[in-house]
């Protein structure tokens, strides 16, 4: 029983720490394509460290890239663990950051704080909107929701250039011959406040205290047990008696939700206003993707989320000063950004293969340790 018992934890420790192995693997493949260009692997590491951690405004950057990510993977934990899959993160963020700042250019005279708590809530319930939209889809009409999600995302971006061209552009562009798409810069009262002397937000806290409360929901509450039943097997829990639409659609729903507050956040905190290129990264920064990979890197675990949203960011904020100080191609940037993603989506593949082959093993004979243990208290209690 001991052995099986150590042979059980030796198995979970190392799914929980294939997503660091798969980072590092793909940081080893960088390193081989940096040597291909014939710049030093160790000191472009060494420059993408020092640009992310290397001073307190460099860990403040990395903390700013990380929010979005954050609140993106957490709504990203929630349809997951509900067996749909939200790609539509990046048109949620747009349509929550439209209500947001349609709040905070429409109500002047309101006080600050009201204004922020509107705001936040307003994005809220536009990525809400843009996720349940697929959610009704999927759980009522059996559509897509990888296909319905990225349509989705596609009528946000036109919705954003629509809005931004004409009835939300500043007021000061409309006059010009080359209008920048963008809004009007919001009212410094309605700002959220600076934690540091840096750009550092009160975002950064408010995802940090959502982690903890999606745990609550999905592991202490009715409602996240539905929701990981129904992902687990919609069949058993039709027949437990739970509403297996109903809990897609507030999968999805809530999702959408946490991704239009990363775009209402990435507003109130970051840039003061909407401004675009003609594509949703120009505002998100991909963060709708990007928050994807940050949650299976936490193996889709609300706490785990944090570190692994403070990873990305860093990447993210470490990977422009080595372009900047070893001279590599931004075409590199982005390949080494996608071999992380390649190579965690993979360890997560890998690691649910592992606990099939773990149920199979428990099915064939071998009782797991929970089990084992449970039978020697029982043989101690009859003794």
């Amino acid at each position: 029983m001991k052995k099986i018992f150590q042979s059980e934890w030796m198995s979970r420790s190392v799914d929980a720490l294939l997503p660091v192995f798969a980072t590092l693997a793909a940081l080893l493949v960088g390193a081989i394509m940096l040597l291909f260009l014939k710049v030093n692997p160790i000191e472009a590491y060494a420059a993408l460290w020092d640009g992310a951690f290397g001073s307190s405004n460099a860990v403040a950057e990395t903390l700013v890239k990380a929010t979005p990510l954050l609140l993106v993977a957490l709504g990203i934990c929630i349809s997951f663990r509900g067996n749909v899959i939200n790609i539509g993160g990046e048109g949620q963020m747009v349509v929550g950051a439209l209500l947001a700042t349609w709040v905070g250019l429409t109500f002047l005279d309101a006080p600050g704080w009201l204004i922020i708590v509107l705001a936040l809530f307003s994005g809220f319930l536009g990525g809400a909107l843009w996720g349940g939209i697929p959610g009704v889809l999927k759980a009522y009409f059996n559509v897509n929701e990888i296909l319905s999600t990225v349509m989705m995302n596609a009528i946000a971006i036109q919705l954003m250039n629509f809005l931004l061209r004409g009835p939300m552009i500043d007021p000061s562009q409309e006059l010009l011959a080359s209008k920048i798409p963008q809004t009007a810069r919001l009212l410094d009262i309605f700002q959220l406040p600076r934690l540091a002397p840096t750009r550092l937000h009160l975002g950064a806290l408010i995802a940090v205290v959502l982690a903890a409360l999606v745990y609550i929901l999905l592991w202490r509450t009715t409602l996240g047990y539905r929701i990981r039943a129904v992902g687990q097997n919609p069949n058993a829990s039709h027949y437990a008696g739970i509403n297996v639409p109903r809990h897609m659609v507030m999968a999805l729903l809530l999702s959408g939700a946490f991704a239009g507050l990363a775009g209402a956040v990435q507003v109130y905190g970051v840039n003061y206003r909407m401004i675009t290129d003609g594509s949703a990264s120009g505002f998100t920064g991909s963060a709708g993707f990007n928050g994807i990979v940050a949650a299976l890197f936490g193996q889709l675990h609300p706490l785990w989320s944090i570190p692994a949203s403070i990873l990305f960011g860093a990447l993210l904020v470490g990977a422009n000063k080595m372009q900047r100080m070893v001279q590599v191609p931004s075409a590199l940037v982005i390949a080494l950004n996608g071999l992380v993603v390649i190579f965690v989506i993979s360890s997560e593949i890998w690691r649910r293969n592992r606990q099939k082959r773990r149920l199979v093993a428990v099915r064939e004979g071998e009782s797991p340790p929970q089990q084992d243990q449970l039978e020697v208290q029982k043989e101690e209690a009859r003794q």
